[in-house]
């Protein structure tokens, strides 16, 4: 039987479980190297990872994969998953991969691959490699094995990579900053960045030991930063995820700003800059009703895609946009880089703060949002819920009691075993009740 591995953003799951384990990383790898190494010139991959314990089983057995195919692989050690995009198309390699799952615990782990140009793979590239590994590989001659070599340089170049995506003036001088690196791949380059740039910078979350990534710390519990930034009477807070592909926001106050917000800002700085490629922010169909109003305001069209920031990432391509990005903080810049970052988009407000003068506060609530109630309801593998009868029932009643002042979306999380059920409306004791009714459905299906 066939092996489906790739899901929304590569392949991820349970670290030592399948699809999770050295024999299937082994084989995938050996599969994107046959994929990709189609000459007989010399071919390179880079691959780095984020502190999770399971990444030094995976990176080796990638490291076998490929270099069975003939493959030279560059092994650059705990980097964002962005320095991969860059570093990807930078070194002239043929193929990327990143190490990591994200802003899930640390018992999960997954594989992401870039192609020689530093996007994420199109769903066609997926299913060639998911094809070759089911085939089989037949491995190099023995005089072609690839080699393998540490790259020592990686953070650096990372770190001035991320400097030059603002202006060469910009100072931040006199800002004391929180920043949470969530235990995870940029628990050095980050605070580096910040600090070069002149900021005094207070760390969190940056003493991984293969455990503790994303544990009570990061973009998704942003709470201790908050404490802290009230603590110290930092200007800012800026919580970055377990690769650093995401950034959520904290004001003076203590405030959370998440994504919406931040692309709100941004999206209107470079209107007004004549920045804005096609006056068209891209965002996905999680992005408030109210970061819609707010655009539609100052002039800019929103497009609405499938969750996932390489669908964002395809639909700017497609449409020669240059700003996109999710309300959980994944923020997309082509004219910087080729995936989401969360540092370039933090810097950016950075920026913003420092030619305005405005507090974080001021800046980081552009927009009033609609009400919206996100609940994730985990279902047994296997089960299929939302085909059920009863639930799709309830989905359909709960879309005709909100009609035209809210709307629902009820979807398949693709990188865990969830059903994300996410409503928005004005009247909030009519959403309760409403997704309260779809979860209880849901559940019973689970």
């Amino acid at each position: 039987m066939a092996e489906k591995l790739f899901g929304t953003d590569g392949v991820r799951g349970r670290a030592n479980k399948w699809p999770m384990t050295a024999d299937v990383a082994m084989r995938l790898a050996a599969a994107a190297g046959r994929y990709f190494r189609r000459d007989s010139q010399e071919h390179r991959v880079v691959i780095g990872k984020d502190t999770r314990l399971s990444g030094y089983m995976l990176e080796n057995a990638l490291t076998a994969g490929f270099t069975s195919t003939g493959m030279n692989v560059f092994l650059l050690g705990p980097v964002p998953t962005p320095a991969i995009g860059y570093l990807t198309h930078s070194l002239r390699a043929d193929v990327g991969v990143m190490i990591s799952a994200s802003h899930n615990p640390a018992e999960d782990n997954g594989i992401k691959f870039f192609g020689p140009d530093g996007f994420k793979l199109s769903d066609e590239a997926e299913a060639e490699i998911e094809r070759l590994l089911n085939e089989g590989v037949p491995p190099a001659q023995p005089q072609n094995i690839g080699r393998a070599r540490r790259y020592e340089d990686a953070r650096g170049r990372y770190v001035e990579y991320a400097k030059a995506s603002v202006p060469r003036s910009t100072r931040l001088d006199g800002l004391r900053i929180v920043l949470d690196c969530a235990n995870g791949a940029a628990y050095r380059t980050a605070p580096a960045v910040l600090w070069e740039l002149g900021a005094e910078v207070i760390t969190l979350g940056v003493e991984p030991n293969g455990f503790n990534i994303n544990e009570d710390c990061g973009s998704t519990h942003p709470e201790a930063a908050a404490q802290r930034v009230r603590e110290v009477r930092a200007d800012i807070g800026i919580c970055l995820d377990g690769d650093a592909d995401r950034v959520i926001l904290i004001d003076e106050t203590g405030r959370v700003a998440d994504g919406d917000q931040i692309m709100g800002l941004i999206a209107a700085r470079w209107k007004q800059a004549g920045r804005l490629a096609n006056d068209t922010l891209v965002a996905t169909v999680m992005s408030n009703l109210g970061l819609e109003r707010y655009l539609a305001d100052k002039g800019i069209a929103l497009e609405r895609t499938a969750v996932g920031d390489r669908y964002v990432v395809e639909r700017m391509q497609a449409g020669g946009f240059n700003l996109g990005g999710e309300q959980s903080g994944h923020i997309v810049m082509t004219d910087h880089a080729t995936t989401g970052d969360g540092l370039l988009a933090a810097l950016q407000f950075l920026a913003a703060m420092v030619e305005t003068g405005e507090s974080a506060s001021a800046l980081s609530t552009v927009f009033e949002p609609v009400p919206q109630k996100l609940v994730n309801v985990r279902y047994e593998e296997g089960r299929k819920p939302l085909e059920d009868d009863a639930v799709q029932s309830a989905i359909a009643a709960g879309e005709a009691k909100l009609a035209s002042g809210g709307r629902l979306l009820i979807r398949k999380s693709g990188t865990e075993p969830l059903i994300r059920v996410m409503g928005e409306a004005e009247d909030m004791v009519l959403l309760d009740s409403v997704l309260q009714t779809i979860v209880d459905a849901v559940k019973a299906a689970a």
